[in-house]
């Protein structure tokens, strides 16, 4: 699941000069979620050693369980979390009489997230802890949704997937805030470069956000080095931990931003060029088309005709 920020509008005449105006982060997070259930089972029920390549998180709604994950064994009660990582082998069988749990695999692409979830040594989270208790509430309306629903296609079934999927990222957020203050305990750098990186991501895409009028071209911006002051760190500093975690350069990745903003707007017919230009803050038409060229191997007129083309076709 992946949502992207509308293409940037020219303001109104009567709307150039706004009192008070603010921009939500870009959400460009997409999840995977595999096998979500609930279910209750007997006193001999047992599930076999196997391995997945998703997450897993588990909760004993009522009874106990026993997980055994790399050889060791872990009590499960009622209200206790367990969270294994992908590849972890683990078996589960129950503890003499029947239990309840709700099980749900998942990967996500975020990887401030993802970093932040692979320096967890802790396997099983008691249902009196932060971690678990946090996360009840949002539990709670996610297994509301798990009534039986008649078997078809239609918009109570797409409106019930949207509201699951509304639950998860809800229940993904208490996680984070719950985890991320126990793991800012824990050895190791990697989270806090992540975070980083990321805190440097979002300034880019702001860049890109600025309202129109307001921005220069990405040349004219203090870009990387702004973003080094801004955060109190040195240049090299920044280039070194940003390519640690994206694989690229700031400067490469901002260029990627300004080039999809690019995109989604020549594919809409009702801006010229020059107009997409000042959207972007190139005065300079040419300077923008240069650009263009520069970042895709086309120019943006060739660019607008080639979606136009492709669209008729599909």
């Amino acid at each position: 699941m992946s949502t992207s920020r509308l293409p940037k509008r020219p303001h109104h005449p009567d709307l150039t000069v706004a009192r008070e105006e603010f921009f939500f982060p870009d959400v460009r997070t997409t999840v995977n979620l595999f096998a979500i259930h609930t279910r209750s089972v007997g006193r001999e029920w047992s599930y076999p050693l196997h391995e997945h390549p998703q997450y897993e998180i588990n909760i004993v709604l009522a009874g106990e369980q026993i997980m055994v994950v790399d050889g060791r064994s872990y009590t499960q009660r009622q209200g206790d979390l367990v969270l294994l990582r992908p590849g972890i082998v683990h078996s589960s069988h129950s503890n003499g009489e029947g239990f309840t749990y709700f099980c749900m695999h998942f990967d996500i692409d975020d990887k401030l997230f993802l970093s932040l979830l692979s320096r967890l040594e802790q396997v099983l989270f008691p249902a009196e802890g932060t971690v678990a208790g946090q996360m009840g509430p949002a539990l709670g309306k996610l297994l509301d949704l798990s009534a039986p629903e008649d078997i078809g296609v239609g918009s109570d079934s797409v409106a019930k997937r949207m509201r699951i999927q509304s639950a998860v990222f809800e229940l993904f957020a208490t996680l984070w805030e719950a985890v991320s203050s126990e793991a800012a305990h824990l050895p190791g750098r990697g989270y806090v470069q992540a975070e980083l990186a990321h805190q440097i991501a979002s300034r880019l895409q702001g860049r890109v956000n600025q309202p129109y009028g307001q921005a220069g071209s990405v040349e004219k911006q203090d870009g990387i080095e702004g973003i080094s002051s801004e955060l109190g760190i040195s240049v090299s500093h920044c280039n070194r931990v940003f390519r640690s975690v994206f694989g690229v350069s700031p400067r490469v990745y901002l260029s990627g931003l300004v080039l999809h903003e690019a995109k989604l707007l020549l594919a809409d017919p009702q801006w010229s060029v020059q107009q997409i230009a000042d959207m972007l803050g190139y005065g300079d038409i040419a300077h923008f088309s240069r650009q263009f060229k520069r970042w895709s191997g086309q120019s943006p007129t060739s660019y607008r005709k080639s979606t136009v083309q492709e669209s008729l076709f599909e």
